[in-house]
């Protein structure tokens, strides 16, 4: 039997083959939206963390929660310059250790164009720690620290408030409060992208040295961030980080809330788990829909089989083979499961693609709403292999169809 009479077969039972492959579609097309749209969220929130180091930890001070050495709890306290250097000296497995200064609530000024900002002081070993995407110039370097250069590196939504026409910024200056800045360097990492101080896309990065000076802050140090050496295992030394920062303060060593360190080697695990538990389960649903399908399919094939008795009784009697009847009835379901599954891959990618041009923003997609080809072969090839098998049992059944018995029910 040939693809063309499969067809036939298949179209004189129009209704009944349209309502069996309609199962089958649906559940190909929640597969594939399920898993694009898993990939996508999961490509979301990995940008919102996009260049963040995955072995680094950020430390601040918080109100004490234990009264230690005579002193209540609830008292406040601030780190200061020599913190970094304690940590640096005294925990050696961390590589990068760097110390942050915010000002919130400012504004940028160039010409006519203002921009809402927050400023943060910084050092150049902070790029190791939240790496920056530069479009235009550099990030900030050593000679700026030493020399106290007034030079920024701004976000993404200032340079498109304050240069709306576009092009390289590098070389202009802006204005915050009475300080003026020389821009050396533009960062476009998305709003979305989690950041030290605020949204990444309305900073403003100047060296720390800067930032002392103009707003009075001397030695005072908001957040130091760290990272550990290759092999280091950031979790381990949270404890140490903590107790070498809170002795020199009068803080108790086991105040989690007054010394908080914030440890994105947890956070990145968390993600990781959440996602394995997302892709079992939409791989669950989406092979118990398809699974659901498949029986669709079988039950109809054989109401197809009995239907079909005289024909499968008089194609018998003119030297059909069991054989014959048996690659039949397969033929027809996995054709029909195949068909019906292309069409639910075909629609559900055009959907992702529709959810991803929706998201795309200075043409620039926010996340990948897609599958990739490895997982759409695999759905594929399991639309056939669940084709197959759906049409086992009534082909044996047709298989067990006498001529005679045939042409007496006819």
């Amino acid at each position: 039997m040939n693809f063309r009479e499969i067809i036939d077969s298949l179209m004189r039972n129009k209704s009944r083959s349209i309502l069996t492959g309609f199962g089958v579609f649906w559940g190909v097309f929640m597969l594939i939206v399920l898993i694009g749209g898993g990939n996508g969220l999961r490509e979301l929130l990995q940008n919102n963390f996009a260049g963040f180091a995955t072995n680094s930890a950020m430390v601040w001070a918080q109100p004490t929660s234990k009264a230690y050495r005579g002193l209540p709890k609830g008292r406040s306290w601030s780190m200061d310059y020599r913190d970094v250097e304690r940590l640096a000296r005294q925990v050696p497995q961390l590589d990068r250790v760097a110390p942050v200064l915010f000002v919130g609530g400012k504004r940028a000024v160039n010409g006519e164009h203002t921009a809402s900002c927050n400023v943060s002081g910084v050092t150049p070993e902070y790029a190791d720690i939240q790496t920056p995407k530069i479009r235009y110039g550099r990030y900030l370097n050593a000679l700026d620290m030493e020399q106290g250069r007034k030079v920024c590196v701004i976000g993404k939504r200032i340079y498109n408030d304050l240069f709306p026409e576009g092009g390289d910024p590098c070389g202009h200056s802006m204005r915050i409060d009475s300080v003026y800045y020389e821009i050396v360097g533009v960062d476009f990492r998305t709003g979305n992208s989690v950041s030290v101080g605020g949204p990444v896309d309305e900073n403003v990065s100047v060296p720390i040295t800067v930032v002392q000076r103009a707003y009075n802050r001397g030695s005072q140090v908001d957040v130091i961030a760290v990272t550990g050496r290759r092999g280091v295992v950031m979790s381990k030394l949270t404890g140490r980080i903590r107790s070498v920062v809170a002795r020199s303060h009068n803080v108790d060593p086991t105040d989690e809330q007054g010394v908080m360190v914030f440890n994105t080697e947890v956070l990145f695990a968390m993600l990781d788990n959440l996602f394995r538990g997302v892709n079992f389960l939409v791989w669950l649903v989406g092979t118990g829909t398809l699974l659901a399908g498949a029986i669709g399919v079988s039950n109809i094939m054989m109401v197809t089989v009995k239907e079909r008795t005289s024909e499968i009784g008089i194609r018998r009697a003119i030297g059909a083979t069991p054989r014959m009847i048996l690659g039949q009835i397969v033929a027809e379901s996995v054709v029909l499961t195949a068909v019906a599954g292309m069409s639910g891959i075909m629609l559900g990618v055009a959907i992702l693609q529709m959810i991803e041009l929706g998201s795309t923003t200075d043409g620039i997609a926010a996340a990948r709403f897609q599958v990739d080809f490895s997982t759409a072969f695999a759905a594929a090839s399991m639309l056939c292999l669940l084709g197959g098998l759906a049409g086992l049992a009534p082909a044996w059944r047709a298989m067990k169809v006498k001529p005679v018995d045939a042409m007496r029910e006819e």
